[in-house]
């Protein structure tokens, strides 16, 4: 008798287990599920800038598209044709505007361990005048040249 239980308990488990996925309320309440969106608060990221609260998909429900991460839809890219470069491609700077700012701030001959960096990069259509330029670590300059690279 004991033994009948234990096996009618078994299957019982199995059947259940195996039905459950064919349960036309479960799938359609895991499709609803991945419709929706989720609401993200505004906050302050490490290096200080800040995103603004906005509404994203559930996590699982994006489609990557096969564009090219460089250039994707609705992005404007913007890229200065017309500035005038060096002999290695690179945007001229100026350095009356670099020395400028260099007074303003109080260091006219330099920072150690500190560069003079665009906020706006010049390549992503910054202005190369000294209320776009700031005092950057050379460590911070590192990593943000790095993602610099998608305004080009």
């Amino acid at each position: 008798m004991k033994r009948l239980r234990l096996f009618l308990c078994a299957l019982v488990l199995t059947f259940a287990t195996v039905a459950a996925p064919l349960h036309t309320g479960w799938a359609t309440a895991a499709s609803e599920s991945k419709k929706k969106t989720i609401h993200v608060r505004s906050y302050t990221r490490k290096d200080g800038t800040v995103v603004r609260a906005h509404d994203r998909s559930a996590s699982g429900t994006k489609k990557y598209s096969t564009a090219s991460p460089r250039v994707s839809k609705g992005s404007k890219a913007v890229r200065c044709a017309t500035c005038p470069r060096d002999g290695h491609g690179r945007i001229k700077r100026s350095e009356s505007a670099k020395r400028e700012f260099m007074r303003q701030t109080g260091y006219p001959h330099g920072r150690p361990g500190y560069v003079v960096d665009h906020r706006i990069a010049l390549a992503c259509g910054g202005a190369d005048a000294p209320s776009n330029m700031q005092w950057q670590s050379k460590a911070e300059a590192k990593a943000k040249d790095k993602t610099e690279l998608k305004c080009r």
